[in-house]
């Protein structure tokens, strides 16, 4: 995945360089937890107990996030996490698109996308 467009729209936006930067990161949050997300469990213990067993997109995976806020005049609203619950169903999507193949479940297992053509 080379770029994601995303739109929040979160009332009056009193710090838009920190609303665009919450936004990036939470992009590359959901895309971990979308493509690498799987928990394992023996014998009643989750294997993935920290970050150094969980897999996490580095900084040369990650995508280019342009983060769009939409104007208003609203009160300012919370940017914690609206950018993660609809990043995987839109990556599902894509893949849908490119491969003709649905993903239904998380993470998305073998959802290694046809390589990109170049810009």
């Amino acid at each position: 995945m080379q770029r994601v467009n995303c739109a929040i729209d979160c009332g009056s936006a009193v710090n838009p360089d920190i609303i665009a930067q919450q936004m990036e990161g939470a992009v590359v949050f959901a895309l971990s937890a979308a493509l690498h997300g799987q928990k394992d469990i023996h014998q009643g213990v989750v294997q993935q107990k920290n970050f150094t067993s969980y897999a996490l997109i580095g900084l040369a995976q990650s995508p280019q996030v342009d983060a769009y806020i939409v104007p208003s005049t609203r009160h300012p609203g919370g940017v914690n996490e609206p950018g993660v619950p609809p990043l995987a169903p839109a990556v599902a999507n894509a893949l849908f698109a490119l491969s003709g193949k649905r993903f239904r479940s998380l993470p998305l297992q073998g959802a290694e996308a046809p390589a990109a053509a170049p810009a």
